[in-house]
């Protein structure tokens, strides 16, 4: 599929998942109690910024043992994140299939929610408004902050 500005968020999530794992939209963060962040990009998009305090998985070399040693309660609620829901969703289900019962994938991820004014940390765990954008072509999705990216 090819990203371009004319497709929204929504259009492009809806044609990259399937809604195997629940979306936990920004807004309702704050409501849901004792939330587990995990991030499923890259090394170098990690290091640019984060969630504060998310633990960071990866995709192409996803660690399912760093999971099930780090985070042992299989009801804990786990919020799985990428640039905007694609790679997530694809984690989350490697993790429902490990047994978790409560995993979610952020809808619109971390761009959505630095868009909605999350706070994000770097790699020396310093506040910061850049966010790795993966590339130019998604980066039309990320509103608000500096956007880093390699072509």
């Amino acid at each position: 599929m090819v990203v371009s500005a004319q497709n929204s968020m929504s259009q492009v999530l809806k044609n990259l998942n399937n809604e195997t794992v629940p979306y936990l939209k920004v807004e309702e963060i704050k409501s849901t109690k004792n939330l587990v962040f995990l991030d499923a990009r890259e090394p170098k998009e990690f290091n640019v910024s984060h969630i504060e305090n998310a633990i960071f998985v990866g995709f192409d070399n996803f660690d399912q043992k760093k999971v099930t040693s780090v985070i042992k309660d299989k009801n804990a609620n786990i919020v799985v994140y990428c640039s905007i829901g694609v790679r997530s969703e694809k984690i989350g289900e490697k993790l429902l299939k490990l047994g978790y019962k409560n995993v979610y994938n952020l809808y619109g991820g971390i761009f959505e929610y630095k868009n909605n004014g999350g706070k994000v940390v770097d790699n020396q765990n310093k506040e910061t408004d850049k966010i790795h954008t993966y590339n130019k072509e998604w980066s039309v999705y990320l509103k608000k902050g500096i956007k880093i990216y390699e072509d």
